[in-house]
């Protein structure tokens, strides 16, 4: 740090300077976060100042945050849920397994999880001294039961399923995980970080949350296909009893308790879910998703030109493709400026159709992945 400070102007060209190096999301196929929309950046720095770990001093930006789990358990399923706007999907994530731990007393518990959860719950693994067992994969990616069944013993607290798999957007058999983790008394947490803005607004019908019997939380994530500002996550109960096990004493703050695993929690993130859920609905995030699938499907048809098919008819605006020499061709897409991803197991080139893309930008990419090809 200098002695003495700089000129606002001269540090604003510092920043515009850093912010040039960053990647433009014009030509990003491979991110689940997208720009936000303009009402929750307003939103957002209208709440700049206010810190959710002490809402007694923000009651207003309290009551938004309890409109936000209000809003968000109607589109899951259930509008009496509870919960808190965490940071993202870790977050959520290891809270509900935290809960599910504290809640069984089990001196040695797994999890039973699919092989394609999300990389965080190895972090939870590691944080929370919990045992995962990873499911197998049926033909199209989702959960295999029987994999499931065989995996859980006495010690197992918890079943997960997703609704929206990070590499497939595939969903898993959620009512038939629920009916197993009633029969074994187990929690079942349902990870539909990217999938909770996406599932309730597609054509097709799913049975994924709340309105089934015997989940009891979900993950879904407002900075994804929510289009509010990062880091605005969701954990959503189905009964407050999950979060009492949260539960600890704050004897220096104007609240009694915190539930949340972060102390400072962001009001602005808050208020930006709030804005943008409010200003949208329901109606709004079905146009989003609608031009999302469209352009998902005008994909698969513009590739299927060259020969190129997706390893399973996409559920959503998430595509895995079989390319051949994918490394190379996604070296060369990289010089053209796009930003592609891949997949575990099988690799595949995994793209993902979110807001920003726009219809031109998609054209010439499936142009580009032609050249890329030959």
């Amino acid at each position: 740090m200098n002695q003495k400070g700089l000129p606002e102007k001269e540090v604003l060209t510092l920043l515009s300077e850093a912010m040039k190096k960053d990647t433009s999301y014009d030509k990003v196929l491979s991110a689940m976060c997208t720009r936000p929309h303009p009402i929750a950046v307003k939103a957002h720095m209208q709440f700049i100042g206010s810190n959710m770990g002490d809402f007694g001093l923000f009651p207003g930006t309290k009551e938004l945050e309890q409109s936000v789990i209000k809003m968000m358990g109607d589109m899951l399923g259930d509008a009496n849920a509870c919960g808190y706007i965490t940071t993202g999907g870790t977050e959520s994530n290891i809270q509900a397994l935290r809960a599910a731990r504290n809640m069984s007393k089990k001196r040695h518990p797994n999890v039973i999880v699919p092989a394609s959860a999300h990389f965080s719950f190895d972090k939870i693994s590691n944080l929370l001294g919990i045992e995962f067992r990873k499911a197998s994969l049926d033909h199209e990616f989702k959960v295999d039961m029987d994999s499931v069944e065989a995996l859980i013993d006495d010690n197992t607290i918890a079943l997960v399923g997703v609704a929206g798999s990070t590499e497939f957007g595939q969903i898993d058999p959620i009512d038939k995980l629920a009916k197993l983790a009633l029969a074994n008394n187990l929690f079942l947490h349902v990870d539909a970080a990217f999938g909770g803005f996406v599932i309730p607004f597609l054509d097709k019908k799913y049975d994924f949350d709340f309105s089934i019997k015997g989940v009891n939380s979900i993950t879904a994530d407002p900075h994804k296909m929510g289009m509010s500002t990062i880091p605005s996550g969701g954990l959503l109960f189905r009964e407050e009893s999950c979060l009492l096990p949260l539960e600890i004493d704050t004897p220096y703050l104007t609240i009694r308790a915190q539930h949340s695993l972060t102390g400072t929690r962001s009001g602005a993130a808050v208020a930006a879910a709030y804005a943008v859920m409010m200003h949208l609905g329901m109606e709004g995030y079905r146009r989003i998703v609608k031009r999302c699938i469209k352009m998902t499907d005008r994909l698969v048809e513009g590739v299927q030109e060259f020969r190129i098919e997706p390893l399973i008819e996409p559920v959503m605006n998430i595509v895995a493709l079989d390319i051949p020499d994918l490394e190379n061709v996604r070296k060369k897409l990289r010089k053209k400026g796009w930003t592609t991803s891949i997949t575990r197991a099988p690799r595949a080139m995994r793209l993902i159709i979110m807001p920003h893309l726009r219809e031109e930008a998609l054209e010439q990419f499936i142009s580009d992945l032609g050249e890329c090809l030959k």
